[in-house]
């Protein structure tokens, strides 16, 4: 069985489901972990991503899906040299990671055998347990994609109930994008019902909304999560004077307290993959640093000073 992944998220779960030996291809956002770095990679982002501001990244985006563009290049040959029989693709969201439709496009013209294309919808936690057994039925084995679904649900319940008991119950404002600016959405709201808190916006389930810096004023919330999309620590650090310099910005009542922190969005909070474990850890220690110990502080999160 010779497998392709093109999302970060799937090429986890193949890796925690035992099949990285399987594993001929990648996509170039996939990295982890680090030994799927040798496997080729079969996409490319259609601009840098790593080159231009949050409004300049948006910019780009919206003019490319604006002309019913995909934002994301298949190696095609690449693909076909590869040979895979099964492809692991996604239909979230056009933005985030190459498409069902991009991946359709690609192997239409292949006049050898078809490869199975298994397409993942992660728009809340049930998508995001169903992607594993999707998965895991892929290979012929459901029930590893089901035992994998018992060992996150059972540390995330446990965590949970931990979190709950304290009783503090904080209102935090995680924000998915600087410019425009963006609450998170999707899986986010769950994450912060887990934990005892008040979400200040977006719905469970729904895209990240964007919110206006009045709205940020008058909810007033106790803790700022920045979780930028794709980026890591180092890079919305670079970007954070674009909030920073918001007029109110030191009014605010987390700011005030110190209780603005920056989080590796991209190896943790956006990507919809066993690692979402550690995102809710991540969480739980900013939320309640008395209370909880995991490890993260560092790499995972910081507090901005």
């Amino acid at each position: 069985m010779r497998i392709v992944s093109l999302l970060p998220s799937s090429t986890e779960v193949v890796c925690r489901l035992g099949y990285e030996k399987n594993l001929v291809g990648r996509s170039h956002e996939c990295d982890y972990p680090l030994t799927v770095h040798k496997l080729p990679i079969c996409s490319e982002p259609k601009f840098d991503p790593s080159q231009g501001s949050s409004r300049d990244i948006d910019q780009q985006v919206k003019t490319i899906v604006a002309e019913s563009l995909s934002v994301y290049r298949i190696h095609t040959d690449k693909l076909k040299e590869l040979a895979p029989d099964i492809i692991i693709t996604q239909d979230h969201c056009e933005v985030c990671a190459v498409s069902v439709s991009d991946v359709k496009a690609a192997v239409c013209t292949w006049l050898k055998s078809q490869p199975k294309i298994v397409t993942l919808s992660s728009n809340n936690l049930d998508d995001i347990w169903k992607s594993f057994v999707l998965v895991a039925e892929a290979f012929g084995e459901p029930q590893k994609g089901q035992e994998l679904i018992r060992q996150c649900q059972n540390q995330m319940l446990a965590i949970s109930k931990k979190a709950k008991a304290i009783g503090e119950c904080p209102s935090i404002l995680c924000i998915e994008w600087f410019d425009p600016l963006m609450a998170a959405g999707n899986w986010i709201p769950e994450f912060i019902d887990m934990l005892g808190a008040k979400n200040a916006f977006g719905h469970a389930g729904e895209h990240s909304p964007i919110i206006t810096w009045d709205d940020v004023m008058k909810k007033d919330p106790d803790i700022i999560v920045n979780m930028p999309c794709g980026w890591d620590i180092k890079r919305s650090l670079n970007e954070i004077k674009v909030l920073t310099d918001q007029s109110g910005w030191k009014n605010l009542k987390a700011v005030k307290n110190g209780q603005v922190y920056i989080t590796d969005g991209h190896q943790y909070f956006n990507r919809p993959g066993p690692r979402l474990v550690d995102s809710l850890e991540i969480l739980a220690e900013i939320m309640y640093p008395k209370h909880f110990h995991f490890g993260h502080h560092g790499p995972g999160w910081q507090k901005l000073d």
